[in-house]
């Protein structure tokens, strides 16, 4: 099952495993901080775009009951890992991988089909950097096949009129994302913050949207991760080992 170089991580949630290759592609914490913040009923489907190695379908997966996910990812070398992964632990009956251009997701589904989508999404412009990094790592990080405008275009054409939107990104993009959500009539209703600790500035932000919702922000109270330098918070210690009762819509 395992290819040369690599590995089988414990996801600590119902004896799930994940196949990774660090050479390749691992994922890091915005997805586990995206999986946790992300809301879905039983009777929903949900979409993951840019869905990598497929640890944001396993996760939720293990916390909803959801009927069904579809992870769409456009390296092939991760839709193939994802798709192990998803055999591994039993749930082709549920998690459905994608090899596709999130850009061209009306050739592969109907529009308005879904009532959740996700996205961990690259973070940076394509400016700078993406030199230095192997062509599977430059593309996760870099907007290379993607820009954050096809992001939220996309999200908006897969989902039901109401349907949520959940995305994980770096601070500094704010402004940007705010201003292209409501081009494509995704409404900002949940914000979350994500500091380090307590006195530091934040580093990545969660955001809800609601499609063709009606104005009205929240701003939720930060996530610190770590209580003093190597202590993991309770809140953070809880959602990296699940150990927090969820209650679910």
């Amino acid at each position: 099952m395992l290819k040369d170089g690599e590995r089988l991580d414990d996801l600590h949630r119902d004896g799930y495993k994940l196949i990774q290759n660090p050479k390749m592609f691992c994922f890091g914490l915005d997805a586990v901080l995206l999986s946790d913040f992300a809301r879905a009923k039983p009777d929903e489907t949900v979409l993951d775009m840019c869905c990598g190695n497929g640890i944001v379908p396993i996760l939720m997966e293990a916390k909803t009951q959801c009927s069904q996910f579809v992870g769409i990812e456009i390296q092939e070398y991760n839709v193939d890992m994802a798709m192990r992964s998803v055999r591994y632990n039993k749930l082709q009956d549920k998690i459905f991988i994608e090899h596709g251009d999130l850009r061209e997701l009306d050739k592969l589904y109907n529009l308005h089909l879904f009532d959740v989508v996700t996205c961990n999404p690259p973070y940076i412009q394509n400016d700078s950097g993406a030199a230095n990094l192997s062509k599977e790592k430059a593309i996760a990080r870099h907007e290379i096949m993607c820009t954050l405008d096809d992001i939220m275009h996309s999200a908006s054409d897969m989902l039901k009129y109401g349907g949520r939107f959940y995305m994980v990104h770096r601070v500094n993009r704010i402004v940007d994302i705010f201003e292209l959500s409501r081009k494509y009539s995704l409404e900002p209703k949940l914000l979350r913050f994500v500091h380090a600790m307590h006195d530091q500035a934040p580093s990545m932000m969660l955001i809800e949207f609601i499609k063709n919702g009606k104005p009205h922000l929240e701003v939720m109270a930060p996530l610190i991760l770590y209580a003093a330098r190597g202590v993991c918070s309770k809140e953070f210690h809880d959602i990296l080992y699940n150990t927090r009762e969820e209650n679910e819509e």
